[in-house]
């Protein structure tokens, strides 16, 4: 069904100094930048009184008894306010004068003093509105809490300031309240000091805010039409920024519902609809096929934007306006009603609707309760009725009829004309309170509605309009304090030093809003330390500056995705992972394919996992990277008891003679059987060796390649079994019995069966990688014998060695081999291992930062310095939660200057890397299960995995994205993880107890 055109009639163009021009007068458009910019103004905003000299301090806050006439509600709590006025003797403190020190009646209680008290609050009741606000805000932020929020804590998405960079031409359309507005701003990226800017203002026809849906929109585009037409704008893309300062519902940037009109707006079938693309529908309509509307925004936002200069970011904004809300930049993890994670996000916190619940009725005055039943909205947004605008002029001229009626005020003369609804505006009421010209204009203000004030009338009317101003004022002030020790709690700071956008009549029409809003935030959030930036222009140049923001990142993304995309699979190269995995398994079992296999499928020669009648006490040893323990395990019917001691392997050693690395081990483990008064002890030794071997023996096994960082000498292709016996010779240590060589995997393997029976795979996940499992003896081609299960180890580091995985190899993890001391080797290990992981990220930075997508394309020296960052920076920078204070801290030490938006990517480059590795975990262990499964013929699988290594256990997500992969890509497979305790070394000592037990203690 169409809707009824209307066309603009009265378009209105602002100067620089905010004069309106016709159409047809000269310079109707004009082009302002930097300041003459800041200078202009809506046309509504035009006759806003000028700013005013400061007056005197005025009663803000007192201390109140209760009385009869001018009672506040009673909300079923008793405040005690008993105490002595509260004043300020310093800056932080209100300079108060006697409340009534133009009074010369002297009595204790005259209705004009009632009243005030009634619109006063006590110190204390600041204190409490601010916790119950900051109550309000985390659970409108909470998923579970936010329906019943009267704070909705509205989600942006946006979640980046300017930075200065940004520049191209933005187009703003703003709805106002009886206007609509567009401007074209040009942006030169020199940090937006000196953007230029186009605009140009419509009336709106009244019956438009009350009519359909459709046609509002339709007006809106026609003005952008209009003003796109009047301005001979080229028909290049367009993005356009939409300020609609209504409740929505953002889900992103670009879509959003509206939840309720506000303001005198009731346009039909709207409500519940994505606003976005009924404009972009209107817009579309009007053939602008090159207007893409790419952000949505209120007018608060506006604000917070456009107060961001380069290096100084506004992260809150307040409009004290007709209506009255606050936004500010919140941790993106609590915001639970959104899907975004990392970061930050601004927040429409919607704070109009603070109250709604009763949690203010004890400050509410009658003069409130008659404006708020009078309103379009009973009952609601009770908050903005005590702050708005819309709503001061009101609640002064209820204030007035109740003194009159108590004769305090214009006896004598009728107040008829004060029962009329709007006789009263707030612009009155500022023009009232003016320090200079107040009496006059009072004197003046009240003879035209008729009355006949006399000299103390338009004293006491003077009061009256102060104190409902500075307690819109008080009350405002009371909500940013929240807001801030909120933002101060949350990044977990001791002090929060933070710029505040602020705009809207009241800022700008009453001369003292500002210092109370200083001195009262002041008072109520020590800990924080605001500086107000007074908006120019901020909902028109602010939403530009969304937009452009938005246009940056979102350039910047496609970017991102170019480099970081090769390294996001999708489901089907893991699928062919786990089937080039399956393959190579099946040729390293093979006696004739064994040889050429990159995944080896090494013999263990352990045919039986713990069944719980071991007993004794073992030695164990377990080397698998820098430092190695030796071990005493105490197995009894009670359970297993161990000590242990920790011994570090000198690099010179690691890569010097084999002699020697064996010496040094023979060394740590007498030292260690000293200490544990073992020297007379011969103990049977498991011996776990991280290593690649070739097992021929249970305690025979020869060393096939050195991994994480060995190179030494004289022992690849030798029995490391035997090179520690002749090292015990050469130190006359006679009492060493190495009855079994296993692995770290074989080991977590036995460690975890000794608790789970159903425990029959083996992982790690560390500084290396590797999976062992049992395998039917029927498949092992390279061992004689089809009876029963073997252990294999699989050394699954080497998978892709053969060339298979080329496909997934990314430009970053060739440079990450060729820059390793075994280039081509470990190819598997190496999308995967701790032990590379940082470096690829590190790869991936330097490779954003010359295409100037981080730290400004200008990265520290030190970021080319290899290991430089170690991947336990991975798992504290994706931990969930950390502040970006935190990221910057990590950054800060490798000398990286980065800002928020570098550790947004840092954090995303850090996850893509890490799961990643935990898909292709997933895939090699998909393979693993799902041919357990089949040797097996079973429909379903149901196996535990002992899973050890630092990567699996600290790193955040991983455990996570792992499991979740495993499920996917093997789902006839139920498997469970069992994170090892000890595995290399209790499964050490294991595998010789189990050895012990099956062959005889005499054996």
């Amino acid at each position: 069904m169409g809707s009824r055109s209307t066309r603009p009639q009265s378009g209105r163009y602002s100067g620089p100094d905010g004069a309106q021009q016709t159409p047809g007068s000269a310079g109707r458009l004009r082009r302002s930048s930097g300041s003459e910019a800041a200078g202009s103004s809506y046309s509504d905003r035009s006759r806003r009184p000028p700013r005013q000299p400061v007056p005197p301090a005025s009663p803000m806050a007192v201390v109140g008894h209760s009385c009869h006439l001018h009672h506040r509600r009673d909300s079923g709590r008793t405040l005690q306010r008993n105490d002595s006025r509260w004043s300020m003797e310093t800056e932080d403190r209100f300079t108060m004068s006697r409340l009534m020190n133009q009074e010369q009646d002297s009595s204790a209680s005259t209705p004009v003093q009632r009243a005030l008290r009634a619109l006063t609050i006590p110190l204390e009741r600041l204190h409490i509105m601010k916790g119950h606000m900051m109550q309000a805000m985390r659970r409108g932020l909470g998923r579970h809490t936010h329906s019943r929020a009267t704070l909705k804590m509205l989600p942006t998405y946006i979640c980046a300031t300017p930075d200065g960079t940004e520049k191209g031409d933005f187009l703003v359309v703003e709805l106002c309240q009886s206007q609509v507005r567009t401007l074209l701003v040009t942006l030169f990226g020199d940090g937006n000091s000196s953007p230029q800017m186009m605009y140009k203002t419509f009336d709106m026809p009244e019956d438009i805010r009350q009519g359909e849906g459709e046609a509002l929109f339709d007006f809106i585009a026609q003005c952008l039409s209009q003003f796109l037409a009047d301005t001979n704008t080229p028909l290049e893309h367009l993005p356009l920024g939409f300020v609609f300062p209504f409740s929505c519902r953002q889900t992103q940037l670009n879509k959003a519902e509206l939840i309720s009109w506000s303001k005198g707006f009731s346009c039909r079938d709207v409500v519940g609809k994505d606003v976005v693309q009924l404009l972009q529908s209107a817009i579309n309509k009007q053939e602008l096929s090159h207007v893409e509307v790419v952000a949505l925004m209120n007018d608060t936002v506006g604000t917070m934007m456009t107060c961001s200069t380069e290096g100084s970011p506004c992260e809150v904004a307040l409009v004290a306006d007709k209506g009255s809300n606050c936004c500010f930049m919140a941790e993106a993890h609590l915001v639970e009603t959104a899907e975004e994670t990392s970061g930050r996000m601004c927040i429409n916190t919607e704070w109009g609707r603070f109250g709604d619940d009763g949690i203010l009725n004890d400050i509410l005055t009658p003069y409130d309760e008659c404006v708020d039943e009078e309103s379009f909205s009973p009952g609601e947004k009770r908050f903005e009725k005590m702050v708005g605008s819309l709503y001061l002029g009101e609640i002064t001229r209820h204030v007035l009829i109740a003194l009159a009626a108590e004769k305090a005020l214009f006896t004598g003369s009728s107040v008829a004309v004060l029962k009329e609804k709007g006789a009263l505006t707030t612009h009155q009421v500022l023009e009232i309170i003016n320090i200079e010209e107040g009496m006059a204009v009072t004197k003046t203000t009240l003879e035209a509605l008729g009355l006949q004030p006399n000299e103390q009338d338009c004293s006491r009317v003077q009061q009256i309009c102060r104190a409902v101003v500075s307690r819109a004022a008080t009350l405002e002030a009371t909500g940013l304090a929240a807001v801030l020790s909120y933002m101060c709690e949350t990044r977990d700071m001791d002090q929060l030093l933070v710029n505040v956008g602020v705009d809207g009549e009241l800022y700008q029409g009453h001369s003292r809003f500002k210092e109370i809003l200083q001195s009262v935030t002041r008072l109520l959030a020590p800990e924080c330390v605001p500086t107000l930036l007074p908006s120019t222009d901020g909902s028109g140049r602010g939403a530009a500056m969304v937009t452009a923001v938005a246009v940056r990142l979102e350039a910047q993304r496609r970017e991102v995705a170019k480099v970081l995309g090769p390294l996001r699979l999708k489901h089907d190269d893991l699928v062919e992972v786990q089937a080039l995995m399956r393959q190579e398994m099946e040729l390293g079992l093979g006696q004739e394919t064994h040889a050429n296999a990159s995944v080896r499928m090494l013999p263990t020669y352990v045919c039986h996992t713990p069944d719980g009648t071991e007993l004794g006490e073992f030695l164990a040893l377990d080397l698998g990277g820098t430092n190695f323990r030796v071990l005493v395990v105490h197995v009894t019917e009670e359970g297993i008891r161990m000590a242990s001691e920790i011994y570090v392997i000198p690099t010179a050693i690691m890569q010097g003679t084999g002699e020697a690395l064996f010496d040094h081990i023979i060394d740590c483990i007498m030292d260690f059987q000293l200490k544990q008064d073992l020297m007379t002890h011969t103990l049977p030794l498991g011996f776990t060796f991280s290593f690649p071997c070739q097992q021929v023996g249970l305690d025979k096994a020869l060393l096939l390649t050195w991994t994480k960082g060995f190179s030494a000498s004289g022992c690849v292709g030798q029995d490391v079994v035997q090179l520690l016996r002749e090292a015990a010779e050469r130190k006359h240590h006679a009492g060493l019995k190495v009855v079994a060589l296993v692995n770290d995997t074989v080991g977590t393997m036995m460690s975890c069966g000794y608790e789970d029976p159903k425990c029959e795979i083996g992982l790690i996940v560390g500084t290396g990688t590797n999976a062992c499992y049992m395998e039917e003896m029927r498949n092992v081609g390279t061992v004689e014998g089809d009876e029963g299960r073997m252990c294999i180890n699989m050394e699954w580091g080497a998978f892709g060695d053969n060339g298979c995985l080329d496909h997934i190899f990314t430009s970053f993890d060739k440079v990450v081999d060729e820059q390793t001391i075994n280039p081509g080797k470990q190819r598997f290990e190496k999308l995967i291992s701790g032990m590379y992981l940082g470096e690829i990220v590190r790869h991936i930075l330097l490779a954003m930062s010359d295409k100037e997508l981080l730290f400004h394309g200008n990265p520290s020296p030190k970021l080319f310095t290899k290991d430089i960052f170690k991947t336990k920076f991975l798992s504290t920078i994706e931990l969930d939660g950390l502040a970006l204070r935190q990221i910057r801290k990590i950054l800060q030490d490798l000398e990286l200057n980065a800002s928020y938006e570098d550790s947004v990517l840092m954090r995303e480059v850090c996850h893509t890397v890490s799961m990643r590795a935990a898909q292709l975990c997933a895939a090699g262990l998909a393979a693993v299960v799902e041919k357990m499964r089949e040797n097996r013929g079973l429909d379903h699988l149901s196996v535990t995995v002992g899973v050890d290594g630092t990567l699996y256990k600290l790193h955040p997500n991983f455990s996570h994205c792992l499991q979740r992969t495993l499920r996917d890509l093997a789902p006839k497979c139920t498997v469970t993880f069992m994170p090892s305790e000890d595995g290399s070394g209790k499964g050490a000592a294991l595998v010789a107890a189990v050895a012990c037990r099956t062959t005889g203690p005499g054996q």
